[in-house]
C-alpha cells in the first residue's frame, strides 16, 4: 500500500475538518458571559477611566480565549484527521506525544501492544525513546521495542505540532537457510538488508563485523568494529575472509560443528595469538552474516587454573590417605624386620635376605615421604635458614650429582633474605629441579647448563615474574637449564604424581610432585616458565621471615646452651607405658620388642578403651603413646580426656600425617613430643627412653 507523507496529514486535515457542538457551544456562552462582563463599563460611561480600563480588559479577555478555543478546535480536527489515516494503515501504528503519551493507536496497534495509554517504559522501550528523541530533531529513527519477548524495530517520525507518529512493522516470517549455503541454526534478524554495522556494534567493546554471505569463514568482511581490529590484529578489515583471522585447527573443528547443526557459540583460537581464546556468535540478517567475537582468554585462563587447583587438591588428598595407610604397615613390616634381625645376626644365613627386605622397605618409606609431601601432610621441622648460605652449603653436593658434561652455574643476589622452612625438605626439593634440569639437557644434546638464582624481590619484581599473590618482599630461588623446555601438552600435568616423560625404570613421577607439596607446605608459590627450544625455569617463591625480639633472644640462649646429650646406647629401661593403637600389627610387635626391653606395656585399640585402662591405672602410668587418627577418640582428645590420671606423664604421639595437622589441638598442653611414622625399634626405643628419663 502506498504511504502518505507525513508533512501532508495536517493538510489533509482541513478538508475533513468536521462540526463539535461542544466546541461551538463553549464558544457562545464565552461571548455571552465578556457581553455581561462589559455592560458595568458601559453603564459607567467611557469617559472615567475605571470604565475605559475594565472595557479594554474584558474585550482582551475575549480576544484570548477565542483564539483559544479555535486552537483547541484546530487540534482536534488535525487529531480526528491522523486517527482517520491511521485506522487506514494495516500495521500497528500510534500517534504520540513527545513524553510517550498515546494520543491515538489504530485497531492493530491495540492488537499488539494492548490498550496502554503510554509507550513501554525500562527495557521494553529504553530503544523506542532514544528513537522518539531523534525524531523529534526532524529524522527519521528507528528504535526496537519489545513485544511479547522479542525484540521489534518501530520507525519513528514527526508530525506537525510536535506528535510522533510510531509504526510498527508486521513480524518477519523466520525463514531457514539452505543446507548448502548455511547448516547451522542462525538467528533472524528483522532488520532489512544491512549496509553496515549499526552502531550498537560499531561501538561496541567486543569484536563485530558484517559478512557479504551466509559461510561465515568464507566470506568477505564487508564492515568490522575497531574492537575486532584491537583482538584479532590489522588484517580484521573490510575485503579480508573472516576465517582467515581464526586459528586453522579451531577453525575446522567450528566449521565441523557447524556442519552438524550444533548452534554457536564456537570456541577459537586467533590466527594472530594463538593463546587467545574467542567465542564466535553469528547471526543472520536478510542474506548475510553479522559475526560477534568475544575475547575470553583470561577468563579460559581463570578456569584452567581453578581446575588445576580442584585436581592437584583431590589427588593430594587421595595421595595424603593412601600414604597414611600405607605407613602403618611399613611400621609394622619394620618392626617385624627389627625384631627377626636381632634373632638373625651378622653371619646368619638369614641375614642377608631379612637386610634386602629392610632396604625395600627404606626404599618403600622414602616414596611415602614423597606422597606425604605431594600432600603437604609430611612432618615439618621448621628453622630460620639464610637463603645464601642454604644454597652454598648444598651447592657441593649438587655439583656431584650434576655430572661432568653438565655444568652448574650459581647467582647470588644481594642482602638475601631469611626463610622460615625445613631445610632438608627445601634442600630435597632444590635437589629434584636441578636434577630433571640435568636429565633434560643431557637427554636433548648430551649437557649444557643448569643454573641456580637466588634474590629478594620486590612486589612488583615477583608479580612479573609468575607470583600474582607477592605482598611485599619476597625471597626467590630459581632453577633453569638451556634445553629444550617442557611442550606445551604436557605443562599441565607435571606436578602430577607419576607423571613422567622419563622411560620406563628411569623416574617415579614423583620428583616434581614432591616439589610442588614442599613448597606449598612452605607457605610459597611455584612457577614454570617454559617455551619449546628455549629451556625451562621453575621458580620458587617463599615468604621472607622477619625474626622477633623473643625469637632473638631465643636463639641466642640455644646457641650458648651446652651441647645436647648423645641417645643412650643402653635401650633397656623400666616404666609402664599405655600404648593406644588401632592397627593390630603395628600395637602388638612394638609392644612386644617394648617389653623384650624391660618395659611394662598396656596396650589399647581405641581412645575408649584407653580411656579406661588410665582410669584404672591413675597415676602409676610413666608414658603415654598414642596414635593421632583412630576411630572413635582421637588421639589429642584422648589426651585432653585422661590428662587427670596421667598427671605429668610425658605424651609421645606416632601418626603419618604431619604433626601441623593436629598441633592446633595440643594447645596448652606441655611434655608433648612427636615421632613420625614410619618408625624402627631403634628409635622408638631411644625416644620412650629419653621421656621417661626427663620426666
Amino acid at each position: 500500500m502506498a504511504e502518505m507523507p507525513v508533512q501532508d496529514i495536517a493538510e489533509t486535515g482541513v478538508s475533513r475538518r468536521r462540526f463539535d457542538p461542544y466546541i461551538w457551544g463553549a464558544a457562545i456562552f464565552f461571548v455571552a458571559a465578556a457581553g455581561l462582563a462589559a455592560v458595568p463599563a458601559l453603564r459607567a460611561g467611557p469617559a472615567t477611566l475605571a470604565g475605559l480600563l475594565l472595557l479594554g480588559g474584558v474585550a482582551g479577555v475575549a480576544i484570548l480565549g477565542l483564539v483559544a478555543i479555535r486552537a483547541s478546535a484546530h487540534h482536534e480536527s488535525d487529531l480526528d484527521a491522523a486517527e482517520g489515516f491511521i485506522d487506514a494503515l494495516n500495521e500497528p501504528t500510534a500517534l504520540v506525544a513527545a513524553d510517550g503519551r498515546l494520543l491515538a493507536a489504530n485497531a492493530a496497534w491495540r492488537l499488539v501492544i494492548g490498550d496502554a495509554k503510554r509507550l513501554p517504559k525500562g527495557v521494553a522501550g529504553s530503544g523506542l525513546f532514544a528513537a522518539l528523541v531523534r525524531a523529534r530533531k526532524g529524522e527519521m529513527a528507528e528504535g526496537a521495542l519489545r513485544v511479547d519477548g522479542a525484540d521489534r524495530v518501530a520507525a519513528v517520525s514527526r508530525l506537525a505540532g510536535g506528535r510522533l507518529l510510531v509504526r510498527l512493522p508486521p513480524p518477519a516470517v523466520v525463514q531457514t537457510i539452505a543446507a548448502d549455503a548455511l547448516p547451522a541454526p542462525v538467528v533472524e534478524a528483522i532488520a532489512p538488508p544491512p549496509g553496515s554495522l549499526d552502531a550498537f556494534s560499531g561501538a561496541s567493546p567486543f569484536g563485530a563485523a558484517l559478512l557479504e554471505g551466509l559461510d561465515p569463514f568464507n566470506s568477505r568482511i564487508l564492515e568490522a568494529n575497531p574492537a575486532l581490529a584491537a583482538m584479532a590484529g590489522p588484517n580484521a578489515k573490510a575485503g579480508v575472509l573472516f576465517g582467515d583471522l581464526i586459528e586453522p585447527v579451531t577453525r575446522t573443528e567450528a566449521e565441523t560443528r557447524l556442519a552438524g547443526g550444533k548452534a554457536g557459540p564456537f570456541e577459537v583460537r586467533l590466527s594472530r595469538d594463538p593463546t587467545r581464546i574467542a567465542h564466535l556468535y553469528l547471526y543472520k540478517a536478510e542474506g548475510r552474516l553479522v559475526a560477534y567475537m568475544i575475547d575470553v582468554s583470561e577468563q579460559k585462563q581463570i578456569e584452567l587454573q581453578l581446575a588445576q587447583a580442584q585436581k592437584m587438591q583431590a589427588i593430594g588428598q587421595l595421595a595424603g590417605g593412601v600414604a597414611h595407610d600405607f605407613n602403618n604397615l611399613l611400621t609394622a613390616i619394620q618392626l617385624r624386620l627389627d625384631e627377626l634381625l636381632h634373632r638373625h645376626p651378622v653371619g646368619d644365613p638369614s641375614y642377608e635376605g631379612l637386610n634386602e627386605i629392610r632396604q625395600t622397605g627404606v626404599r618403600a618409606a622414602d616414596l611415602v615421604r614423597k606422597l606425604l609431601a605431594f600432600s603437604r601432610k609430611q612432618t615439618v621441622q621448621r628453622e630460620v635458614l639464610d637463603l645464601g648460605e642454604l644454597i652454598s652449603e648444598f651447592e657441593v653436593l649438587l655439583r656431584r650429582l650434576l655430572r661432568e658434561d653438565v655444568k652448574l652455574i650459581t647467582d647470588y643476589g644481594r642482602d638475601l633474605p631469611q626463610v622460615r622452612a625445613d631445610k632438608s625438605q627445601l634442600e630435597t626439593a632444590v635437589m629434584n629441579l636441578a636434577v630433571n634440569a640435568r636429565d633434560a639437557v643431557r637427554a636433548a644434546k648430551g649437557g649444557g647448563i643448569v643454573r641456580i638464582r637466588t634474590a629478594r624481590l620486590t612486589q612488583e619484581e615477583a608479580v612479573s615474574l609468575g607470583f600474582p599473590g607477592a605482598d611485599g618482599d619476597t625471597a626467590f630461588i630459581e632453577v633453569s637449564d638451556d634445553g629444550p623446555g617442557i611442550p606445551p601438552d604436557v605443562m599441565g600435568k607435571i606436578f602430577d604424581p607419576f607423571f613422567t616423560t622419563k622411560p620406563v625404570g628411569e623416574g617415579t613421577g614423583l620428583g616434581l610432585a614432591t616439589v610442588y607439596g614442599i613448597v606449598k607446605q612452605s607457605d610459597g608459590w611455584i612457577h614454570v616458565h617454559s617455551r619449546p627450544g628455549e629451556g625451562a625455569a621453575f621458580r620458587i617463591f617463599l615468604p621472607v621471615h622477619v625474626p622477633t625480639a623473643a625469637a632473638i633472644a631465643e636463639a641466642a640462649a640455644v646457641a650458648a646452651a651446652p651441647p645436647k646429650a648423645r641417645p643412650p646406647r643402653d635401650l633397656s629401661g623400666a616404666g609402664r607405658i599405655l600404648f593406644v593403637e588401632d592397627e593390630d600389627a603395628v600395637r602388638g610387635v612394638a609392644a612386644r620388642l617394648l617389653r623384650a626391653r624391660g618395659y611394662e606395656v598396656l596396650e589399647a585399640c581405641d581412645g575408649e578403651e584407653a580411656l579406661l585402662i588410665a582410669e584404672a591405672n591413675a597415676g602409676t602410668i610413666d608414658l603415654l603413646i598414642s596414635d593421632v587418627i583412630m576411630p572413635g577418640i582421637d588421639g589429642p582428645t584422648l589426651l585432653k580426656k585422661a590428662r587427670g590420671y596421667l598427671g605429668n606423664a610425658p605424651v609421645m604421639f606416632i601418626s603419618g600425617y604431619a604433626e601441623a595437622e593436629f598441633s592446633d589441638l595440643l594447645e596448652g598442653e606441655t611434655g608433648v613430643t612427636f615421632l613420625p611414622k614410619p618408625i624402627d625399634i631403634k628409635t622408638l626405643a631411644e625416644r620412650v627412653k629419653q621421656q621417661i628419663q626427663a620426666a
